[in-house]
């Protein structure tokens, strides 16, 4: 499988696009307003104790105050019969060092703790815990023991005091001893940096923060499957080549810097994928489609045969659609960044074999995902349940905000609905006062009804009440708002 990764900059943005075989299957988008600060440490101060949640929040001088919970807070390990209430752990006042886990998204705060982690290229460095790890997406359990052995030896290398353990990330797998000691060096220089911005810091103030969009993406993304790197600004693809140069080598020859005439978007038709990602339904090759949901509390997905109808039988028809629809589904997950619980209906299936065989595909097509993703299987009711790590705002909630005409609802009232409304506002008004005339504002759509299906109703209310109403229509309502004059 080839890759590539486009790189579009503007003074106000940053867009970043994951190419595999020619296809979109992530896109990141930041900007300078609204930057990601996952990764982030701050020297914060906890505003509030809530002893009934277990929780505080804490100022690390951004909009809303931060959210932690007191496991957040404890050693990590710490036995469940040893743990301390939030109380006892945390004061109002108190100042606190703390990492963002997960950006702040909708009306919700962002999510800290205090188990500290600074990743490099291939290792995550945590200055608090007393072990070593590797990535369990290596699998070989040879190659798990050697990156161990490596990291021991590396340690021993290192002129710098080292305390804490390492994680091996996966782009670790099949690398050298110099190449884990460099990071390694790195991350101690840089964690000494903190320790003292730690100590010389005022609270609330940031102590560390994260690489730019454009080199976190080489850090975390860049596999040997990725065969180019694109960036469309001249300044920034210099930084790219330093920032490569210095700790990723090997990727130097694969960056490059776009100047065609066409925008970098635009290439695989990414623009359009994106738009795209913002629709509920996603058609399928086959004629069948998925359809969509994200919720405050889940996401759900429907999976229909659409215009499907099959060569053989209904159940390879249903069989079939299936399969394409896992494969959609965990691209859909990894294009609109959606997180939490996803609830997925696929279709009903008799034959078991059938079954197993969709769900073996959907963890299959999920395994790329750089997300920690989690099936729990089927349910009693056919559904597949599984869970996605959220750490950033969707790409919905990036790019869009919630309909002033609905309110986010996603239906309007009928005209008729906002006519009967209507009729009941001012025998409101009527027995509250006593006007000589009602004056009704309201959109194009529903004055046209008041004039012309319910004009009959008009007459009516009109004779019961004994007083002329009249219309008039107002290009900027919406078709749910109307006024009601007493004249």
């Amino acid at each position: 499988m080839s890759g590539e990764v486009l790189i579009n900059l503007t003074p106000m943005e940053t867009r970043v696009a994951v190419v595999e075989n020619g296809v979109l299957q992530e896109a990141f988008i930041e900007r300078s307003r609204r930057r990601g600060i996952v990764g982030n440490i701050y020297k914060g101060r906890v505003v509030r104790v809530l002893p009934g949640m277990q929780a505080a929040f804490v100022d690390i001088g951004l909009d809303r105050a931060a959210f932690i919970h007191a496991h957040e807070v404890m050693p990590p390990g710490t036995p469940a019969e040893e743990q301390l209430s939030i109380g006892h752990l945390l004061h109002e006042g108190q100042a606190l060092v703390v990492q963002v886990t997960k950006d702040p998204i909708g009306s919700k705060g962002a999510r800290l703790t205090t188990h500290l982690s600074v990743p490099s290229r291939y290792l995550v460095y945590m200055p608090d815990a007393p072990h070593h790890g590797v990535s369990q997406r290596i699998e070989d359990e040879r190659e798990r023991e050697r990156l161990r052995g490596l990291i021991e030896e590396a340690q021993a290398q290192q002129s710098l005091e080292v305390a804490g353990g390492f994680i091996v990330r996966t782009a670790a797998e099949g690398v050298g001893v110099q190449e884990l000691a460099a990071d390694m060096h790195f991350l101690l220089r840089l964690c000494r940096k903190v320790s003292e911005r730690k100590v010389t810091s005022s609270a609330p103030s940031v102590i560390y923060d994260d690489l730019p969009l454009f080199m976190r993406i080489l850090r975390d993304v860049m596999r040997d499957d990725i065969e180019k790197v694109r960036i469309d600004s001249r300044e920034n693809y210099v930084k790219l080549i330093e920032f490569a140069e210095e700790f990723m080598p090997d990727a130097v020859e694969r960056i490059e810097h776009y100047a065609g005439e066409r925008p970098i978007f635009d290439l695989y038709s990414v623009e359009d994928e994106i738009h795209k990602a913002l629709g509920r339904k996603v058609q399928l090759k086959s004629g069948g489609y998925l359809v969509i949901d994200p919720t405050e509390a889940m996401t759900t997905i429907d999976v229909n045969t659409g215009g499907y109808v099959g060569h053989r039988n209904l159940e390879e028809t249903i069989f079939k659609t299936n399969l394409e629809a896992a494969t959609a589904i965990a691209r859909q997950l990894r294009l609109r960044n959606l997180g939490g619980i996803i609830i997925i209906d696929f279709i009903d299936m008799e034959d078991t074999e059938h079954q197993r065989q969709v769900l073996r595909m959907l963890e299959k097509s999920l395994e790329r995902d750089h997300a920690k993703t989690k099936c729990t299987g089927v349910t009693e009711l056919g559904l597949v349940q599984l869970t996605r790590k959220r750490t950033r705002e969707s790409l919905e909630q990036t790019l869009c905000e919630a309909c002033p005409t609905c309110a986010g609802r996603g239906t309007l009232k009928t005209p008729e609905t906002v006519c009967y409304e209507i009729f009941r506002e001012i025998l409101r008004e009527e027995r509250a006062y006593s006007a000589e005339t009602y004056m009704v504002l309201a959109a194009q759509e529903v004055v046209d009804r008041l004039l012309d299906e319910e004009s009959a109703a008009v007459a009516d209310l009109e004779e019961f009440i004994g007083k002329p109403i009249r219309f008039q229509v107002e290009a900027h309502y919406s078709q749910e708002q109307y006024d009601i004059v007493l004249m």
